[in-house]
């Protein structure tokens, strides 16, 4: 634990699941003082949901408190609704209708999580936020930055997810498990008896639970989406399609489509409400580009910057150049080609295990 951060105050984000519980009770243990808080962000009701355990939901809200009161500090519940509506799930809706696929929990972290514990934390005179992702934080003595390192576990590190959080965000986010594996973390919550020792980690999108994103989202547009046209890369009708919104790039299963060959998901065109099927080969490209970029521990490079780049969260980094193209915009070349690279997803960028920055993907180059 760094000496500047003996008893200081610590305003804790706690979803209710073991992460940030286990985080927590580490910082008190470092004999910080620490409150929880936690984001109500939906009722299930109102995201079509009845049955479903979700983050963020109101039986979250109970475990937080429950491990609050077990660690005998304070338990605060913040109201998110309007802003993770605003921020996360009508831009969601907004970008699958403009045939991209959006990463809603980057922007949740971006655009609610983040900034609002952390304008609690500045209103209500804490020092610090702290939240159970697995990352690490540092400061450079030589650029004068705050830095962001991944998680040790390799398996659980989530620097993808947080690539776009500024210098101000992280010089005031403590991130107590980066050297922790999740079997440990898990020990440290079973020894402290908190009730969720043991819950599972969430798999899918929070406001998704089952997976299902065209119910969701016709849920939310209040009508089926409309079926269309499966087009061949020369324009030629293949079949039909279920509305196009049901499809993901790389997609071969559940196309409904005979073919004497193997057929993916290579394009999808909203304007004319058709999907373009092709071989595996179409889905490879080598360049990118990327807007909404965040430098997060180096200032923006000047020319051409070598990196190793990932464009999925299980994505294996891939060497590459960055370059800036624009004062917003980065084109991204790959040495080697890479599959069904998405718009609406991050790329982001390392230099081993330092998190240099990343951006939203817009375009893909296709071979």
């Amino acid at each position: 634990m760094e000496k500047e951060l003996q008893k200081k105050k610590v305003l804790v984000g706690m979803s209710g699941g073991v992460d940030s519980s286990a985080a927590a009770c580490l910082l008190q243990e470092e004999g910080l003082e620490v409150d929880g808080a936690t984001l109500h962000l939906f009722d299930n009701p109102t995201i079509g949901l009845t049955n479903a355990h979700t983050c963020c939901s109101l039986e979250d809200v109970e475990d937080a408190a429950a491990v609050c009161d077990r660690l005998g500090v304070k338990h605060m519940v913040f109201n998110g609704k309007e802003s993770f509506r605003k921020h996360v799930i009508t831009p969601f809706c907004q970008c699958y209708e403009a045939g991209d696929t959006p990463n809603p929990c980057i922007e949740c972290n971006r655009s609610v999580k983040f900034t609002l514990l952390y304008q609690r934390m500045r209103e209500l005179g804490y020092d610090y936020i702290a939240t159970g992702h697995y990352v690490r934080r540092e400061y450079d003595e030589a650029s004068g930055r705050y830095v962001m390192r991944k998680g040790l576990d390799e398996k659980k590190d989530q620097s993808y997810m947080l690539y776009m959080l500024s210098q101000e965000m992280l010089s005031a986010t403590l991130f107590p498990l980066g050297g922790y594996t999740k079997a440990e973390v898990r020990e440290v919550a079973a020894s402290h008896g908190f009730v969720n020792a043991s819950k599972h980690d969430s798999q899918d999108i929070c406001f998704v639970p089952d997976g299902d994103y065209a119910a969701f989202l016709e849920r939310e547009k209040g009508e089926p989406y409309p079926g269309g046209d499966f087009l061949d890369s020369n324009g030629k009708k293949l079949g039909e399609h279920k509305g196009f919104v049901r499809y993901t790039l790389g997609q071969r299963k559940g196309l409904g489509i005979s073919s004497d060959r193997k057929l993916y998901v290579c394009a999808k065109n909203a304007e004319n409400n058709t999907v373009i099927l092709d071989d595996e080969k179409a889905l490879f490209s080598s360049e990118l580009y990327a807007t909404r970029v965040n430098w997060l521990s180096i200032p923006a490079p000047e020319g051409t910057l070598k990196v190793k780049a990932k464009v999925r969260y299980h994505h294996a980094e891939q060497p590459a150049e960055v370059e800036m193209v624009g004062e917003d915009r980065v084109r991204v070349r790959f040495e080697k080609p890479q599959r069904a690279i998405t718009p609406g997803q991050a790329v982001v960028f390392y230099d081993g295990d330092l998190v240099l920055g990343g951006g939203t993907i817009t375009e893909a180059v296709r071979e």
